[in-house]
Protein backbone atom coordinates (compact mmCIF):
# COMPACT_ATOMS: atom_id res chain seq x y z
CA UNK A 1 0.00 0.00 0.00
CA UNK A 2 2.74 2.48 0.93
CA UNK A 3 5.42 1.09 -1.31
CA UNK A 4 7.95 3.47 -2.79
CA UNK A 5 6.82 4.83 -6.12
CA UNK A 6 3.15 5.18 -5.23
CA UNK A 7 1.44 8.55 -5.02
CA UNK A 8 -0.09 7.53 -1.70
CA UNK A 9 3.38 7.00 -0.21
CA UNK A 10 4.51 10.47 -1.23
CA UNK A 11 1.27 12.10 -0.09
CA UNK A 12 1.13 10.48 3.35
CA UNK A 13 4.85 10.75 4.12
CA UNK A 14 5.45 14.20 2.62
CA UNK A 15 8.44 13.02 0.60
CA UNK A 16 9.64 14.32 -2.74
CA UNK A 17 7.10 13.22 -5.37
CA UNK A 18 9.80 12.51 -7.98
CA UNK A 19 12.26 10.35 -6.01
CA UNK A 20 10.51 9.84 -2.65
CA UNK A 21 13.87 9.89 -0.89
CA UNK A 22 13.61 12.92 1.42
CA UNK A 23 10.98 15.03 3.14
CA UNK A 24 9.81 18.19 1.42
CA UNK A 25 9.51 19.91 4.79
CA UNK A 26 12.27 21.26 7.01
CA UNK A 27 10.44 20.08 10.14
CA UNK A 28 8.47 16.84 9.73
CA UNK A 29 6.13 17.60 12.66
CA UNK A 30 3.12 19.55 11.34
CA UNK A 31 2.18 20.66 14.86
CA UNK A 32 5.23 22.94 15.06
CA UNK A 33 3.01 25.73 13.79
CA UNK A 34 5.77 28.26 13.08
CA UNK A 35 7.33 25.80 10.63
CA UNK A 36 4.16 24.33 9.12
CA UNK A 37 4.74 25.75 5.63
CA UNK A 38 8.55 25.89 5.74
CA UNK A 39 9.67 23.67 2.87
CA UNK A 40 13.04 22.79 1.39
CA UNK A 41 13.75 24.76 -1.79
CA UNK A 42 14.83 21.68 -3.74
CA UNK A 43 15.23 17.97 -3.19
CA UNK A 44 18.84 17.24 -2.34
CA UNK A 45 18.54 13.80 -3.93
CA UNK A 46 16.98 14.47 -7.36
CA UNK A 47 17.09 18.27 -7.55
CA UNK A 48 13.32 18.81 -7.96
CA UNK A 49 12.38 22.40 -7.24
CA UNK A 50 9.26 22.23 -5.03
CA UNK A 51 8.06 25.77 -5.77
CA UNK A 52 7.44 24.92 -9.43
CA UNK A 53 6.32 28.47 -10.22
CA UNK A 54 5.63 31.58 -8.14
CA UNK A 55 2.59 31.09 -5.91
CA UNK A 56 2.36 27.42 -6.96
CA UNK A 57 0.86 26.23 -3.70
CA UNK A 58 -2.08 28.67 -3.84
CA UNK A 59 -3.81 25.91 -5.79
CA UNK A 60 -3.52 23.72 -2.70
CA UNK A 61 -6.22 25.89 -1.12
CA UNK A 62 -8.79 24.14 -3.30
CA UNK A 63 -7.53 20.75 -2.17
CA UNK A 64 -7.60 21.98 1.43
CA UNK A 65 -11.21 23.06 1.01
CA UNK A 66 -12.18 19.57 -0.13
CA UNK A 67 -10.30 17.96 2.73
CA UNK A 68 -11.90 20.20 5.35
CA UNK A 69 -15.38 19.52 3.95
CA UNK A 70 -14.68 15.77 4.13
CA UNK A 71 -13.39 16.09 7.71
CA UNK A 72 -16.40 18.19 8.70
CA UNK A 73 -18.86 15.69 7.23
CA UNK A 74 -17.04 12.77 8.89
CA UNK A 75 -16.96 14.58 12.25
CA UNK A 76 -20.68 15.33 11.99
CA UNK A 77 -21.58 11.75 11.12
CA UNK A 78 -19.46 10.39 13.96
CA UNK A 79 -20.76 12.90 16.50
CA UNK A 80 -24.41 12.84 15.50
CA UNK A 81 -25.00 9.30 14.34
CA UNK A 82 -22.49 7.17 16.20
CA UNK A 83 -22.12 9.15 19.45
CA UNK A 84 -25.71 10.38 19.43
CA UNK A 85 -24.89 14.03 20.18
CA UNK A 86 -27.50 16.69 19.51
CA UNK A 87 -27.07 19.24 16.71
CA UNK A 88 -25.24 22.04 18.61
CA UNK A 89 -22.78 19.58 20.16
CA UNK A 90 -22.23 17.98 16.75
CA UNK A 91 -21.27 21.36 15.30
CA UNK A 92 -18.87 21.94 18.19
CA UNK A 93 -17.34 18.54 17.36
CA UNK A 94 -16.88 19.68 13.74
CA UNK A 95 -15.12 22.87 14.86
CA UNK A 96 -12.86 20.98 17.28
CA UNK A 97 -11.97 18.39 14.63
CA UNK A 98 -11.16 21.06 12.03
CA UNK A 99 -8.99 23.05 14.43
CA UNK A 100 -7.19 19.95 15.74
CA UNK A 101 -6.50 18.62 12.24
CA UNK A 102 -5.65 21.98 10.57
CA UNK A 103 -1.86 21.41 10.49
CA UNK A 104 -2.30 17.95 8.99
CA UNK A 105 -4.84 19.26 6.47
CA UNK A 106 -2.51 22.09 5.44
CA UNK A 107 0.42 19.75 4.76
CA UNK A 108 -1.71 17.03 3.21
CA UNK A 109 -3.26 19.49 0.75
CA UNK A 110 0.21 20.63 -0.38
CA UNK A 111 1.33 17.01 -0.71
CA UNK A 112 -1.72 16.11 -2.81
CA UNK A 113 -1.40 19.22 -4.97
CA UNK A 114 2.27 18.73 -5.90
CA UNK A 115 1.63 15.02 -6.57
CA UNK A 116 -0.96 15.99 -9.18
CA UNK A 117 1.76 17.65 -11.27
CA UNK A 118 4.95 15.69 -10.44
CA UNK A 119 5.17 11.95 -10.98
CA UNK A 120 7.55 9.32 -9.58
CA UNK A 121 10.67 8.74 -11.68
CA UNK A 122 12.62 5.50 -11.14
CA UNK A 123 15.75 7.02 -12.64
CA UNK A 124 15.66 9.99 -10.25
CA UNK A 125 15.23 7.64 -7.31
CA UNK A 126 18.38 5.69 -8.29
CA UNK A 127 20.70 8.69 -8.37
Amino acid sequence: MLKKGSKLNSILTGTCPRCQEESMYVDQNPYHLKEIYHMQDTCSHCGLRYQIEPSFFYGAMYVSYGLTVAIGVAAFIIANTILGLDLPKSFVAIIVALIALMPITARLSRNIYINIFVHFDKEAAKK
